[in-house]
């Protein structure tokens, strides 16, 4: 018996070295049932480890074989027959730093698919492994093949349109979520997780390793790392701030049922049921007033110090500019179990 991690049967595009620039899987499958992983391994010749194994016709007849008894698998393999693009098997033996363009595009496409969270599958090194390329209406294209490309297609009368430069494509392009609405799909990356019920409008951004547990309403950013819960709004133009934005080590998050106001931003985890107004942006340094039930000072404290914790409101004192924090449970208490956690 095989036990694998993950596994994918993808279709792609190579550059004229034959590297990989993309891979599409239409149906990766998270700790695959060991005789549907035995089946590809043998019919691929896999022995073992995180590999990518190039798919030709005799590994495809191999594959159809073998998959006789999955229909679902053995459907793909059959689209496969008459493809005019490289195919290649992304087998993980473990989940570890993918090494190859292939197994990140296994990764990403995990957790777009909902089969992994954010943090949920390890994602070290991905930067260095994926090319840069240019995204166009032909698909992907080498950067240093791009100028020929644009040539050829004016001769042919054409327009070679490139959308963008980027190492991640738009998530939609390789899978639509059940349940979801886009408003701008160029905005949200593959390697997003986006929860039924969650509505990107215009102005939203999800990166990839980040997403929503939804539903929720999303008009602002959502930056890589960070996971928003269940019931949250972002406003307009507010702002997560991620691990690759300043964020350090810290994961920043957003609990059930919170409220970013519009042009607010946090540099900090919230917990559930919080509210920052609108135009007020917290770090982990800013000095905030908790506050009790009587708007009277109880303890002057670190942002950092209130990461987490569940039903507060942050606002900007309009007289002085203090930041203030008020709770919907005790201050008094809110302050005793800070100190109980130093």
């Amino acid at each position: 018996m095989t036990d694998l991690y993950a596994l994918g049967l993808g279709v792609g595009t190579q550059n004229n070295k034959g590297e990989w620039l993309e891979v599409f899987f239409p149906q990766p499958l998270l700790n695959p049932e060991p005789a549907v992983a035995k089946a590809v391994a043998e019919a691929l010749g896999y022995t073992g480890g995180n590999e990518a194994i190039a798919i030709d016709s005799a590994k495809l007849d191999a594959l159809a074989t073998a998959l006789t008894d999955n229909p679902e698998q053995a459907a793909i393999v059959k689209s496969f027959q008459n493809s005019k693009r490289p195919l290649v098997a992304a087998l993980l033996a473990e989940d570890a730093a993918p090494s190859s363009v292939p197994e990140g595009y296994l990764k990403l496409h995990l957790i777009s698919h909902r089969l992994v969270k954010p943090h949920g599958t390890v994602l070290d090194g991905l930067f260095g492994t994926l090319p840069n390329v240019a995204w166009t209406n032909q698909g992907a294209v080498d950067l240093t093949e791009l100028p020929e490309r644009q040539l050829q297609a004016r001769l042919n009368g054409e327009l070679l349109d490139v959308d963008c430069v980027d190492k991640f494509p738009k998530m939609t392009n390789y899978v639509v979520p059940a349940g979801v609405r886009i408003a701008h799909t160029a905005r949200v990356r593959l390697g997003a997780y986006i929860g039924e019920g969650t509505t990107i409008m215009h102005e939203g951004f999800v990166n990839f390793n980040a997403g929503t547990e939804g539903p929720g309403m999303i008009e602002g950013r959502i930056s890589a790392g960070v996971f928003v819960g269940k019931g949250s709004d972002l406003g307009g133009g507010c702002s997560t701030m991620g691990t690759l934005s300043g964020g350090g080590n810290i994961i920043i998050s957003v609990g059930d049922e919170c409220l970013l106001g519009a042009n607010a931003g946090i540099g900090i985890p919230l917990g559930d049921r919080c509210t920052v107004e609108a135009g007020l942006y917290i770090t982990a340094g800013t000095k905030v007033a908790v506050l009790d039930d009587k708007g009277e000072l109880v303890e002057s404290v670190k942002a950092r110090d209130l990461a987490g914790k569940s039903d507060l409101l942050f606002r900007r004192n309009s007289v002085n500019g203090a930041v203030e924090c008020k709770t919907n449970k005790s201050a008094i208490a809110l302050n005793e179990e800070l100190h109980a956690n130093n």
